[in-house]
């Protein structure tokens, strides 16, 4: 009977520890915007994770030294998402004149407390 309880307790306090894990949780989306250069095979990638853009400020993403995170191809912008933990969510064409921009959008869960507003 004791074994009986102590399952009952043990199992019903692993779904409360798994649902406080959820509630902490918040997703947060990024978008990576490519953009062809002319008269290059080269592109632009600008990646927009929704923080407030200033002159004042530098937004742009650098690396551990510090210098500005250059990608080569468009999958090197996209596996540098999936190596900081990004997930793909979707990807759209968007066409102006006789350019094409492609639009990528991620997310990723962050605690609520590595989140800042």
């Amino acid at each position: 009977m004791k074994t009986i309880i102590i399952s009952t307790l043990t199992l019903l306090s692993s779904f409360q520890l798994f649902a406080q894990n959820d509630a902490d949780k918040v997703e947060q989306y990024a978008e990576v915007v490519v953009t062809p250069r002319s008269l290059s095979s080269k592109v632009t990638v600008d990646i927009d994770y929704g923080e407030e853009r200033s002159i004042w400020k530098d937004n742009r993403v650098k690396t551990d030294e510090g210098k500005l995170k250059k990608f080569n191809t468009v999958v090197d912008a996209l596996n540098y998402m999936g190596k900081e933990g990004w997930r793909l969510v979707n990807a759209f064409p968007f066409i102006t004149g006789n350019t094409q921009v492609y639009h990528y959008v991620f997310k990723k869960s962050f605690s609520k407390a590595e989140i800042t507003q």
